[in-house]
């Protein structure tokens, strides 16, 4: 007679998954104020194989992390440091074999100026993350494009890029502009960051921006369920012809609803909007596309940030605009239009963690520890 055997129990998942976590701490009956404590500890202690050295719970509270939970189920598997030791790249492994990266990128406040006088303060350092394993929106300008879709992430996978990054550096911002589309995991985007602005997190909302290609039907909610959360988006060009030609996900989004659901938004908010745009010599980068920009943006309380194109290989047609051209775009911006233009400092371009590189691969050089001065752009006063 053959023996009849029970199914395997199912994968233990994140302690950083709230909505899990909650729901099976209310099924047994214990307080959820128990759960940032959990938090602190893997926090504290990102090393830490199991959660029975947690302090002061419940024994029912071991009893279920032990049969359902575990502290982090991503790995980070390699951290390649830039040779400016500004920006340090995580490749992070998840459970699903996959694999995302992060990148920390550390700036120096003292050598930003406020109103023409130098700023007070240090090092600070901003975490991009990711969304998803690749990116269903095919920008032709950008690495992660290349890789299609693969997986969204999960929340708990989201806050665990945080996790992992702790160990090097003391995160202040974190702006989800890492692989993926962030408003296309909406759901696991709004729990994540739920969690980063409460304990043991605590994450100021304002030093915490998501960037999007601008997915409207999210746009119209962002506002109720992420409040006070900064808004960027991904424009790259001023009409919707080059904007389909060089985003071809900008189809789906015409650019005259995308400004209508954005206005509606700032309306509603109050909030400023940032607005990122990525320089391609002869294509995005002539006087008539910063005076359509302009006009675009007219009704708008905005910020521009132009983006030097990173060249990602043989696989790019596009070339790097000129610092002339650069330098004369933020002009029309600024003088004629009275828009705030800032020019993004590049970062960690060596280890290819610069913005539109992030693709699954690293160097095999490594350090640790240690980071050189640099301005951030934010800090001067326009």
């Amino acid at each position: 007679m053959a023996s009849s055997s029970s199914p395997p129990p199912p994968p233990r998942r994140s302690v950083f998954d709230a909505a899990y976590i909650r729901v099976e701490f209310a099924a047994a009956g214990i307080s959820p104020h128990f759960i940032p404590l959990i938090w602190k500890y893997v926090l504290q202690n990102p090393r830490c194989g199991d959660l029975d050295a947690v302090p002061s719970l419940p024994a029912a509270a071991y009893a279920l992390l032990r049969q359902k939970f575990q502290p982090t189920t991503s790995t980070l598997t390699t951290a390649a440091e830039s040779k400016d030791r500004t920006t340090t790249k995580l490749l992070i492994r998840l459970k699903n074999g996959e694999s995302v990266e992060a990148v920390i990128m550390r700036y120096d406040t003292r050598l930003g100026k406020y109103d023409g006088k130098p700023r007070p303060g240090g090092v600070r350092s901003t975490l991009c993350v990711s969304s998803q394993v690749g990116c269903k929106m095919g920008c032709r300008f950008c690495a992660t494009g290349t890789m299609g879709f693969k997986s969204n992430l999960s929340s708990g996978e989201i806050v665990e890029q945080l996790v992992h990054a702790s160990r090097y550096s003391q995160i202040r911002n974190v702006v989800f502009m890492g692989m993926g589309e962030p408003l296309n995991n909406y759901t696991a985007l709004v729990e994540a960051i739920q969690v980063l602005i409460g304990s043991p997190f605590q994450l100021s909302p304002k030093r915490i921006t998501v960037s999007t290609v601008g997915i409207i039907h999210s746009i119209n909610k962002f506002n109720n369920d992420l409040p006070n959360i900064n808004l960027a988006v991904s424009l790259h060009a001023p009409d919707q012809d080059i904007r389909c030609h060089i985003m071809p996900a900008a189809r789906a989004f015409p650019l005259g609803k995308l400004m209508n659901a954005l206005q509606s938004y700032q309306n509603e908010s109050k909030q400023t909007i940032f607005i990122e745009y990525i320089m391609l010599d002869g294509v995005n980068d002539q006087e008539q596309h910063a005076h359509q920009l302009g006009k675009l943006l007219e009704t708008f309380k905005a910020v521009v940030n132009l983006i030097p194109f990173n060249p990602i290989g043989s696989s790019s047609n596009f070339k790097t605009s000129s610092d002339h051209n650069v330098k004369k775009f933020q002009k029309v911006l600024r003088g004629i239009y009275n828009i705030r233009t800032t020019i993004r400092q590049q970062m960690g371009q060596d280890i290819a963690g610069a913005c539109g590189q992030l693709v699954v691969s690293l160097p095999d050089e490594r350090s640790a520890g240690g980071a050189t001065l640099l301005s951030d752009i934010e800090d001067i006063r326009i």
